[in-house]
């Protein structure tokens, strides 16, 4: 086991995670729009409270998929940075006269991961106040710094984000946070714990091609229970269905290390590609990788660069 690995599964670890973006909803009727375009039921969280969802678009393909962090005065949406020039000019479409406004706000996040990042969050001088349900938030000061700390259950082992205004804040955050135990670990650990969890992310794993069903999110990323939004309709088409689709995202147990968007075979036949790959401490190589339907049976036998590999759910065992 390595130190980052141990880190993450047994003690705290922190990443950056560069290229996320934020955009403030405000307005008197901000909740009750966004309820009609996520996936998710934003209406029944409260200041302090959140939900994960997707934007779609009328066919039911994903625009982004978001953390929805409700406040007092604003509804945040924390998203990938290159779907805000997608997301923003779309909620301006269907704003029409409701008094809704947009604008990005300047985000630094960071990544804590491991059972300990309470007890280390403690100790660099910002106590939680209580139990945290996945997208909780509370506002709280870290290395001197304004911080929004979040339950964030996007990221594996027991993930959290903490929102800094820039990357200068960031720095000071993450150095307290050091100081607290927290050890540093690269993209590469953090992609491979993705795959352990089966936590994918929108970009390397999911994108405009893709329907909810097929990233195996449904459970967290929609509400059976709230009323109409953009793609209900195939979401509930597919559901009725026994959420049957064409391809799936999937878990690999690998004989050697893969790549992203390496093909996927069987019997000479292309079945998938791989979206995100690693080697695990404990699993040694790893993958999510979509997968036609037909060799997405847990335990199927593929082929990935001329090596066999086994099919498995996610998250991986």
């Amino acid at each position: 086991m390595t130190p980052e690995y141990a880190a993450a599964r047994e003690g705290t670890a922190q990443a950056a995670l560069p290229g996320r973006g934020l955009l403030a909803v405000t307005g008197p009727t901000r909740v009750k729009f966004l309820q009609s375009l996520l996936s998710n039921d934003v209406a029944s969280r409260r200041p302090g409270q959140g939900v994960p969802a997707a934007l779609m678009d009328v066919k039911g393909r994903l625009l982004a998929l978001m953390r929805v962090l409700v406040t007092e005065d604003a509804v945040l949406l924390e998203m990938p940075l290159d779907r805000l020039d997608v997301v923003e000019p779309l909620l301006v479409h269907y704003r029409v006269a409701a008094p809704v406004r947009f604008a990005p706000k300047p985000v630094a996040v960071t990544a804590l991961l491991g059972p300990t990042v309470p007890e280390t969050l403690a100790r660099a001088g910002a106590p939680l106040p209580g139990e945290f349900k996945p997208e909780d938030h509370v506002l709280a000061s870290l290395g001197g710094v304004q911080v929004r700390i979040v339950r964030a259950g996007d990221l594996p082992a027991q993930g959290w984000v903490v929102h800094a205004a820039d990357e200068e804040s960031a720095a000071s955050v993450r150095a307290a946070l050091a100081a607290a135990g927290a050890q540093t670990i690269g993209m590469p650990m953090l992609d491979t714990l993705r795959i352990e969890d089966g936590r994918p992310w929108y970009g390397p794993d999911v994108g405009e091609e893709n329907l909810l069903h097929e990233t195996g999110l449904v459970a967290e990323y929609h509400s059976p229970a709230k009323g109409c939004y953009v793609g209900q309709e195939v979401v509930a088409r597919l559901e009725a269905r026994g959420g049957n689709v064409n391809k799936i995202l999937r878990g690999l147990r690998l004989e050697s290390a893969a790549t992203a968007g390496a093909t996927v075979m069987v019997e000479g036949r292309n079945v998938g590609r791989i979206t995100t790959a690693g080697v695990s401490p404990r699993l040694g190589p790893i993958a999510m990788a979509y997968l036609h339907r037909s060799a997405s049976e847990p335990g199927t036998t593929v082929e990935v660069d001329g090596r066999p590999a086994v099919v498995s759910t996610l998250p991986l065992d």
